[in-house]
């Protein structure tokens, strides 16, 4: 749950001197001890941490540009292995699938479809230290007081006991787990949902699917929608009509010719629905609903909302 984006770069705390790094320290382990965490968890958790991780920051500051096509993005994360594995998955796990759709309000096409765009089905999750790496970025001085406050969360779930330290790994900007959740998120959205009393979504399906479920019903999802759908535009169509920010019900789109993409009438619901060209005129066009939108609050990335869409899309086929 992070997306990567350029921004400019500050150099605020890109001190190598050992002694300032050391009196940073002394500074953060005062306010997590004033906040709460405990001298234990202060003590296994940062007193090893010496230097901030080069790789960190080397990657934050780093990032590319994002010049990949949505349809190349979404084409390259739909493939049909994973669409193949996240059936596997439908099948292994329908237990707690219905569990949680009934409790959550999510259709489980969508939690499977998000478990695998995220992690392809908790698979890659990223293997850096979760602290190590949150104390790199809240030093490191460019976006210091998010990646701070991110510090203290992480602390607080390890001082809660819900996964040892040495198992608290994620991606370099310290997204956690098969759901990839940022601690904030963590602490305000996951479920223990087999009832042991810890939290895990490093290890533990259940309290995945659980989790992922929450944060989207959290979120305005509506379970009586889908997310959207690929369509067709006439020809001559009015392109100033396009963008999340224009909504229009469907029987109006219908009325200005766009049909599904295989020549089809669009569903007879009185929904909003907004029109995307995500690669600008002449590309796939796409009407999106409300869902979309719940999408995009975890991840604001129209790429990845469509690709989590249309897998869905995927996973709702076959068995």
């Amino acid at each position: 749950m992070w997306s990567t984006k350029r921004r400019s770069v500050s150099f605020l705390n890109n001190d190598p001197n050992k002694e300032g790094f050391a009196q940073w320290m002394v500074g953060l382990q005062t306010e997590a001890a004033a906040a709460g965490i405990s001298h234990r968890t202060l003590e296994r958790a940062l007193a090893d941490i010496k230097k901030p991780l080069a790789k960190v920051i080397d990657v934050d500051r780093k990032q590319p540009e994002f010049t990949q096509t949505v349809q190349d993005y979404v084409s390259t994360r739909i493939s049909g292995y994973r669409i193949k594995d996240g059936r596997k998955m439908k099948r292994r796990y329908p237990i707690w699938l219905g569990r949680v759709e009934d409790r959550h309000g999510v259709q489980r096409r969508f939690i499977l479809a998000l478990w695998g765009i995220e992690t392809n089905y908790g698979r890659h999750t990223g293997n850096f230290p979760v602290i190590e790496a949150l104390v790199s970025l809240s030093y490191d001085g460019r976006r210091s007081d998010y990646f701070r406050r991110e510090l203290l969360e992480a602390l607080r779930i390890v001082d809660a006991g819900h996964i040892p330290l040495k198992h608290m790994k994620g991606s370099w900007a310290g997204a956690m787990g098969q759901c990839q959740f940022m601690p904030s998120v963590f602490c305000a959205y996951a479920v223990d949902a087999e009832g042991d009393g810890r939290i895990d979504i490093w290890h533990s399906v259940p309290d995945v699917l659980a989790s992922g479920a929450n944060f989207l019903a959290a979120s305005g999802w509506k379970n009586d929608q889908t997310w959207g759908r690929p369509v067709k535009l006439p020809k001559g169509f009015d392109t100033s009509l396009v963008g999340l920010e224009k909504r229009l019900p469907l029987p109006k789109w219908q009325a200005l010719g766009v049909r599904r993409v295989d020549g089809r009438a669009l569903p007879r619901r009185n929904l909003d629905a907004s029109l995307l060209l995500p690669d600008g005129p002449g590309s796939q066009a796409y009407l999106v609903y409300d869902n979309f939108r719940v999408l995009r609050v975890w991840n604001k990335s129209n790429a990845f909302a469509l690709a989590v869409g249309l897998l869905s899309d995927q996973l709702a086929k076959g068995k």
